[in-house]
């Protein structure tokens, strides 16, 4: 008997399928309307170098696509038995929950450090009513009718919350809204702290405290360039340490993005702008090529500040700067001066000074002359470019 408001089954799987799982071939061929993709635009483009995905989607995804590889390959359709080269799983983010506790049988709450005086179950609370682990009570009267008429007992004039870190999810009330974190911050900020969480393949907890560091470095970075609505660059010349600032800052953010270290190079972007700070430089030579290296990380105020340098095309086109490794030499060399083993003071001397050279411009240093008082060292040890101890 023929079912009433019946649908036909559908029986072409082949869309959500094989599409899914094939896509990364059409792109190499997407205008071929003879195939799905031609012998030699695959053997020009090859298999994919790289898969980024996380752990759960990614391991499905792929074992789809080695089915309709091999499949493929098997019918001499493209020239790859594997289809991907290297994959990388990114970490999870994880949620950081926080809790109020509310007194059993009661509709009061009893902040976090007082907890313990009472009978109490903890309850997650909205994470976006809570600011630096401390509850926005009215914002928490607002958010659930049940608690329109709750009682708090604070400690310090303040209701504290727990917190803990667990997985993000809509029923821990602990998901944080990207929408909402760049409508206060910027999505450069959103960006840069992502990535600075921690190494990318390992979960880590957000915790939206944190993310008024990056915040700050942000505005620090600008303020290289203007002192209000003052522009600051300049063509002067830089200085020996200015270059060799950015150039040991180009050398760590590129050996960073080969080898997926993000955070580390938002490290590295933060030393970077507190030593020119530290050096009051405003020179277009290093701040130029500064805002292109930044440009990967926080795409919105490089652009800026790329056409406020004066360039008309995106920073995207500009030429990626690359390391000098003059600038990384080493022109001094600061040695610790022990005697029998005791660091006394320091001096500084040419890098390549001979081990006779720097004995000697120790000895002659007038804090020895007066630490000695007129005896000989029974003997002088040298390691070059590192320590030089005094045995009296």
């Amino acid at each position: 008997m023929e079912k009433k408001n019946s649908y036909p089954l559908e029986l072409n799987t082949m869309p959500g399928f094989a599409g899914s799982s094939a896509y990364y071939l059409r792109y190499e061929d997407p205008h071929n309307d003879k195939a799905l993709v031609s012998k030699e635009a695959n053997d020009y483009w090859g298999n994919v170098d790289l898969y980024l995905g996380g752990s759960e989607h990614a391991t499905g995804h792929l074992i789809y696509s080695r089915f309709w590889n091999k499949f493929l390959y098997d019918l001499d359709i493209v020239t790859k038995d594997e289809p991907f080269q290297k994959l990388i799983n990114q970490g999870m983010i994880q949620g950081r929950s926080n809790f109020v506790y509310r007194i059993k049988n009661t509709n009061t709450f009893v902040s976090f450090g007082l907890k313990d005086q009472y009978d109490v179950t903890p309850i997650h609370v909205d994470v976006n009513s809570v600011s630096n682990d401390v509850l926005d009570i009215e914002q928490f009267r607002n958010w659930n009718p049940e608690y329109k008429t709750a009682e708090f007992i604070l400690e310090d004039g303040k209701y504290i919350c727990g917190w803990a870190v667990e997985k993000m999810s809509k029923s821990l009330f602990n998901v944080v809204n990207p929408d909402d974190i760049v409508a206060r911050y910027g999505a450069d900020t959103l960006r840069l702290y992502e990535m600075f969480l921690g190494p990318l393949e390992q979960s880590k907890p957000w915790d939206t405290n944190g993310i008024d560091g990056v915040h700050r470095f942000l505005k620090r970075f600008w303020s290289l360039f203007f002192h209000g609505d003052e522009f600051l660059v300049t063509d002067t010349p830089p200085s020996d340490e200015e270059m060799k600032t950015l150039h040991k800052t180009i050398k760590k953010v590129s050996y960073d993005i080969e080898h997926f270290s993000f955070n580390t190079s938002v490290s590295a972007f933060m030393i970077c702008v507190n030593e020119l700070h530290t050096l009051k430089c405003n020179k277009r030579a290093i701040l130029e090529p500064l805002t292109v290296l930044l440009s990967p990380f926080a795409p919105h105020i490089a652009e800026e500040l790329y056409h406020l340098l004066g360039h008309v095309t995106s920073v995207n086109d500009a030429v990626f700067p690359t390391c000098d490794e003059r600038y990384l030499v080493e022109k001094t060399v600061k040695y610790p001066v022990s005697f029998n083993g005791k660091v006394r003071f320091t001096i500084e001397t040419a890098a390549d000074l001979s081990a006779a050279d720097v004995e000697q411009t120790a000895l002659n240093n007038e804090q020895t002359i007066r630490i000695l008082d007129g005896k000989s060292p029974k003997k002088v040890i040298v390691v070059v470019g590192k320590i030089v101890n005094i045995v009296c």
